[in-house]
């Protein structure tokens, strides 16, 4: 129902009998009822979701997995996932895709945002949120190739802020992985700890492939922390051995993705590493 009177609320602007430079809701909805030869009021689509009875773009599941070939992957599937649009002309009638409109809409787009609303729940606790990301779809589709402004707002206080999501990466990184309090909270958690730590750098490359908004700096300080720490990586891989592999994997996968830069010595040792942990999850003794 609310959908629905977003809907009926963005179509009732398009058609107001006003001049172009007072409307760019009508501005815009003219345009792409122009190109795709259809009525001024389907043109004025603008809320669009998963179909009914889905949930998200899936680019979470690529990403957790390293399932993807590429961004233009990640990008096909959160467009087909999500270019389905609430009607208020058709209530109840279930969701129609509108594949080219939501492209046409997503292309004109000037910035991004996303809500944070729980103080236990950040950009990297979970995948979903880079999963709702479409800052590079967003880039690849503008005519000028322009990079969307890219939002968080924390609303987790009484004293909400916005701030950008390059900002909010960072001091997410700040706070949770490299913050010692944080990390060694998880480790007294065991098996479990080591695989939160991992997660959290996943959901990191997350972060890079759908928004390119993670620094250098903190792939590089995570190395540090949990691979060039020799006390520390025996930890991991002693604790959790597989999800220590898969911490190894996603630092390889960051760096081959042209997310992380970094020396060849340290990606040797990489290497190294992730044959020494499979030798010890498959009980090879050398």
């Amino acid at each position: 129902m609310q959908m629905n009177l977003l809907d009926r609320a963005v179509k009732m602007v398009a058609e107001l009998d006003e001049p172009e430079e007072m409307n760019y809701v009508r501005k815009h909805a003219q345009e792409q009822a122009r190109e795709l030869g259809v009525s001024l009021r389907e043109a004025a689509t603008r809320v669009f979701s998963n179909a009914s009875g889905s949930y998200s773009s899936n680019v979470n599941l690529a990403v957790e997995n390293a399932s993807w070939t590429d961004e233009k992957q990640l990008q096909d599937m959160y467009l087909s996932r999500k270019s389905f649009a609430f009607d208020c002309d058709a209530p109840g009638a279930g969701m129609r895709e509108q594949r080219k409109t939501f492209e046409l809409a997503l292309a004109t787009a000037d910035a991004t945002f996303q809500n944070l609303d729980s103080s236990e729940i950040s950009l990297t606790d979970v995948s979903h949120y880079f999963d709702s990301d479409p800052t590079k779809l967003v880039q690849g589709l503008r005519k000028d190739g322009r990079a969307p402004s890219s939002y968080i707002a924390d609303t987790t206080t009484a004293n909400a802020q916005v701030r950008t999501l390059s900002e909010t990466v960072r001091l997410d990184a700040r706070t949770k992985l490299l913050n010692p309090k944080w990390y060694e909270g998880m480790m007294k958690s065991g098996y479990e700890g080591v695989r939160e730590i991992e997660k959290r750098l996943t959901n990191t490359v997350g972060w890079s492939a759908t928004s390119g908004q993670v620094d250098n700096w903190v792939y590089e300080e995570a190395n540090a922390t949990f691979i060039e720490d020799e006390a520390m990586r025996k930890r991991l891989m002693d604790t959790n051995p597989n999800s220590f592999r898969k911490l190894v994997q996603t630092f390889l996968e960051a760096s081959g993705r042209g997310y992380w830069e970094t020396s060849e010595e340290n990606l040797e040792k990489l290497r190294e590493l992730y044959s020494e942990v499979e030798d010890k999850i498959e009980g090879i003794d050398r």
